[in-house]
């Protein structure tokens, strides 16, 4: 064993969650994993591990990409350690009932086949404390509005990389306004070729420009909401 390797087992709580931050923005999995067990053997709930370790892990992550200091690859490797600290709290989280930050449904348009920046997406919401239920590539305005009913989520968010899809988003918020369901979701859209203008013209609530400011821009619209709902 080297001279500087960390026990994460003999640090403290507060110098364990440090260390997990460093870990997560690393893309150390296995760290990741170990860490996740310890705090939870040491009596944390399942959302404190989950607040306290990885999201405001992931949240240091998404501050350094938009700001241009991490790129995709290293995200990828954080969202992916992220998801092995997860998959120990998941179940956990579902037994205890925790408090959702909200549910976003995710799938690329029609006619479109590029996933990765929806990928990223939806490793950061999930990393941000979200549900996430992710439809995949090319979809039809049918399997969104299939999808919105059985999944009931806060926000829906479509994205397209090619110039050619992008008009199909118009599609489904159009689909969406004559059934008249438009308003029960917020509506984000994103991808290479878009910009705010396109984001208004087709009806959505925000276009997000990257997966650290879908986050940031979820969570804001979600707040909206909640105060809206509170004093209605």
């Amino acid at each position: 064993m080297a001279d500087d390797e960390i026990i994460l087992s003999a640090l403290s709580d507060d110098d364990l969650v440090s260390q997990m931050h460093n870990d997560l923005y690393d893309g150390l999995k296995d760290e990741i994993e170990e860490g996740t067990r310890i705090l939870l053997a040491r009596g944390w709930t399942p959302y404190d591990v989950l607040t306290k370790a990885l999201v405001e892990g992931m949240r240091i992550v998404g501050i350094d990409f938009r700001d241009g200091i991490l790129f995709v690859p290293e995200v990828l490797m954080s969202a992916n350690a992220m998801k092995a600290g997860m998959g120990i709290l998941r179940p956990l989280l579902a037994e205890t009932g925790a408090p959702k930050v909200g549910k976003m449904l995710i799938g690329t348009v029609k006619g479109d086949i590029h996933d990765i920046g929806k990928n990223l997406v939806a490793m950061m919401m999930e990393g941000a404390g979200f549900e996430v239920v992710d439809i995949g590539i090319n979809n039809p305005v049918e399997k969104y509005l299939e999808a919105l009913a059985t999944e009931k989520p806060d926000i829906l968010g479509m994205s397209a990389l090619l110039t050619t899809t992008m008009p199909y988003m118009k599609v489904v918020i159009d689909t969406l306004k004559e059934k008249g369901i438009r308003d029960d979701y917020i509506v984000l859209v994103g991808g290479a070729p878009l910009n705010e203008e396109f984001g208004k013209a087709v009806g959505a609530d925000a276009y997000c420009r990257d997966a650290a400011v879908a986050v940031e821009t979820a969570r804001e619209l979600m707040k909206r909401k909640h105060n809206q709902l509170s004093t209605a």
